[in-house]
């Protein structure tokens, strides 16, 4: 909590937060990789060029501006947060830099409007919100049993083809221990030497079951566009990762970790690569529960864009209560379980709507979309989950 003589110059920047927030943050970014250029190890340099990371910064510090005092509101945004954090390893030491950083930019863009008091205030503030995380990241690094930025070296044993941009990668240890233990939907992060000293993190989702000899991750090529930049590290993974190659590895995180334990009925709806923690569910359920009552849903561009579709096979000749239903943007072939055109609600078999968990796994405006047509539908919000990252993680709060 921050106290009440800082408060009232929290809510009165919510109006210039929303005004200039991106201009703070890209000033942030800018003052911060100047005085630490170690630090673009860690911030993922691809989203720095498309504008995301700014963007999603913005989005962060005026959502918490606005909900300073709600927590309840803040609580699952910061365990999102944590999450991504220790996937990186972010320390404390960390938090100083950038609230340092961070209270520049806020004094350069706004000028004299960023008075004394105002520049306190937000420094009590930033302090209170780092001790948060700090503590948080901290314990979770604990329970975990990982140093922050650990990683472990795994060799790849097998690459498959899944589809026609992504690829799957099996890795085992190289010590020969077991890999940690995860839950469905959690991701690791995979570092990328890039050349000249040059490192990357990105993080991609588990897309198997839990084992205890291996992991398993889908990669898909992003080709770039108009819009955004060509995927640096997932290039380079198709470029340069086959068997016997050598991986660094995080332990696994994420708090997005649909029940795949019970035996109540699920709802899993997805969208071009978010199929892949979707898959880690299913395979699991299919060796818990194989008797198990299961939607699973699927959007993709096309049917040579439909990942995973062998691990689909192979759970709907064990799971009789498994339900299969894909979405094309185009196809020729509208068979069974197989429609033309984006997901719809109507489209899909039915299940008990205020008893079913649904989650959602997908670019912003698939779940967008499918949270709306739920919603309609009567699915009550509290049984809708979705996996996000970046500013879509607020729009909720915004």
């Amino acid at each position: 909590m921050i106290s009440a003589e800082a408060r009232p110059y929290i809510d009165a920047s919510v109006p210039v937060l929303r005004e200039h927030g991106s201009t703070i943050t890209q000033s942030f970014y800018s003052s911060m990789f100047a005085a630490h250029p170690e630090l673009t190890n860690l911030f993922n340099m691809g989203n720095q060029a498309s504008g995301a990371q700014q963007n999603s910064l913005a989005a962060a510090v005026f959502a918490y501006a606005a909900n300073i005092g709600n927590p309840g509101a803040l609580g699952p945004v910061v365990s999102r947060i944590v999450h991504k954090h220790v996937s990186v390893g972010i320390r404390a030491e960390h938090y100083p830099i950038v609230g340092r950083h961070l209270l520049g930019a806020i004094q350069k863009t706004l000028g004299d409007a960023a008075t004394a008091p105002l520049l306190s205030a937000w420094d009590e503030a930033y302090g209170a919100l780092a001790r948060l995380l700090i503590d948080t990241e901290r314990k979770l690094y604990a329970d975990a049993g990982v140093s922050p930025g650990e990683l472990r070296d795994m060799r790849v044993i097998e690459v498959v083809r899944e589809s026609d941009d992504v690829r799957s990668y099996l890795l085992q240890p190289l010590d020969g221990k077991p890999v940690p233990p995860f839950k469905p939907g959690q991701y690791v992060s995979v570092r990328a030497d890039l050349g000249n000293g040059r490192q990357q993190l990105r993080q991609y989702s588990l897309s198997d079951a839990p084992a205890s000899d291996r992991l398993r991750i889908s990669v898909k090529r992003e080709q770039g566009d108009a819009a955004a930049p060509a995927g640096e590290v997932s290039n380079w993974i198709h470029r340069n990762i086959e068997r016997n190659s050598i991986l660094a590895i995080s332990h696994p995180f994420g708090d997005f970790t649909p029940d795949s334990e019970s035996d109540q009925p699920v709802v899993l709806l997805s969208a071009g690569v978010g199929i892949t923690p979707m898959i880690s569910v299913l395979n699991r359920i299919a060796q818990a529960h194989p008797s198990r009552r299961v939607v699973f849903g699927h959007a993709a561009r096309s049917e040579a864009l439909h990942a995973h579709r062998a691990d689909i096979a192979a759970a709907r000749k064990c799971m009789p209560n498994l339900s299969v239903v894909s979405f094309y943007e185009s196809t020729d072939d509208e068979a069974d379980g197989v429609h033309e055109g984006r997901m719809e609600f109507g489209k899909l078999p039915a299940w008990p709507l205020e008893e079913t968990d649904v989650y959602l796994c997908g670019p912003i405006g698939f779940m967008q979309a499918q949270w709306r047509a739920l919603i309609e539908a009567g699915v009550p919000a509290h049984r809708l989950h979705r996996e996000v990252f970046g500013p879509e993680l607020l729009d909720h709060l915004l």
